[in-house]
């Protein structure tokens, strides 16, 4: 599964890409952009294509040859799972057609910039569709539907912009997103979720495929079609996780884990918004005040830029794979280290600011 992700992804991003050099659809260098040549955009474009093609393949697989009860040389466990896959297509389906509605918006917004407002609206209706009725929602111990799938709609929102925030250095966003995934299919395995952990590993797979390509020195961009896209399914397999129920000595603390594995694009997307907002921007218009940006003023190159961001949010993921296993000490040290991660990145950012060559 992973494989064939992977394969078709680094197939079609390889083509999408001298379509798109072809026919124009690049990303030219401007004031608030970091890359300094032009480069081909639509790697959103193979990126979902491959996430739809592998899972409208495997819903058909189960549909018309795998339907349990048909084909009895089918492990039991195996034909358990296909039921319960068949349980969720419909959520699937779903949550298909939302990406699909933020890969139209991406894609016209690389074409033509759109209002920020209209963008976000846009998120939110596919936040709520998503959040009511696939099911993607945050329990929190709260039982009111309404306020989870309010909650729920705001953190896919927000988790959509964060790294959409986050393509703004080459292999930016894709890595990370990477590693995030990787954590909560971890946490998915551990918890005996077939169907997240399957989705996870597509996903991830998709994501090398097309990080072939977006690695240091960038040979094409995901655009707002990719980093849309890419976004929400982080949202939805980190809504999807179940952390409750795999801490074996039934702490809570376990839910905190989406927070720890994604706080440095959290971290970024924050400080962004407020930076912008203080120099009385728009928070969405784009610019050059991000952290991998501040790190490459420092003299970094674009390679050892993008690992910084790589290691930091490894250094935040290794904690939170081990959080449903300790105690309430162990949480706090993990949260602890977590912050001190954070400040480094700040001190980091500080220095720059005050470095008079950072202008």
């Amino acid at each position: 599964m992973p494989i064939g992700a992977f394969t078709i992804s680094a197939i079609l991003t390889a083509v999408v890409r001298k379509i798109a050099a072809s026919a124009g659809f690049v990303a030219k260098p401007t004031a608030d952009r970091y890359h300094q040549r032009v480069v081909p955009l639509g790697g959103g474009i193979a990126i979902f294509a491959t996430l739809a093609i592998i899972m409208l393949a495997a819903i058909a697989a189960v549909k018309l040859l795998i339907i349990p009860g048909r084909i009895t040389w089918l492990a039991e466990s195996v034909t358990i799972h296909t039921a319960g896959f068949l349980d969720k297509t419909g959520q699937l389906i779903i949550v298909l057609l939302c990406s699909f509605a933020l890969f139209l918006l991406g894609l016209a917004d690389d074409k033509k910039p759109l209002s920020p407002f209209l963008k976000l609206a846009v998120q939110f209706a596919v936040a709520l569709i998503a959040a009511g009725l696939a099911e993607v929602r945050v329990e929190l111990f709260i039982e009111n539907k309404i306020i989870t799938t309010l909650l729920s709609a705001l953190w896919i929102v927000l988790i959509i912009n964060a790294f959409n925030f986050l393509d703004n250095m080459d292999g930016a966003s894709a890595g990370i997103a990477v590693i995030v995934s990787t954590v909560l299919f971890t946490a998915a395995a551990l918890s005996g979720q077939v169907f997240v952990g399957g989705m996870a590993l597509i996903f991830i797979g998709t994501l090398l495929g097309f990080l072939i390509f977006n690695f240091p020195p960038a040979r094409i961009f995901m655009g707002d079609a990719g980093s849309l896209v890419v976004g929400f399914f982080v949202a939805i397999l980190s809504l999807r996780t179940t952390y409750y129920h795999q801490a074996q000595n039934g702490h809570w603390y376990p839910v905190l884990l989406p927070l720890i594995v994604m706080a440095v694009p959290l971290y970024d997307f924050i400080s962004v918004t407020i930076l912008r907002i203080k120099s009385g921007k728009s928070p969405f218009v784009g610019d050059t005040r991000h952290f991998s940006h501040r790190l490459k003023k420092r003299g970094l190159s674009d390679t050892q830029t993008v690992l910084t961001l790589y290691l930091a949010t490894l250094a935040t993921s290794l904690g939170a794979t081990i959080l449903y296993q300790v105690n309430l000490a162990g949480a706090v040290l993990i949260f602890i280290q977590t912050v001190m991660v954070l400040s480094i990145i700040a001190v980091l950012e500080t220095a720059v600011e005050n470095d008079k060559t950072a202008d």
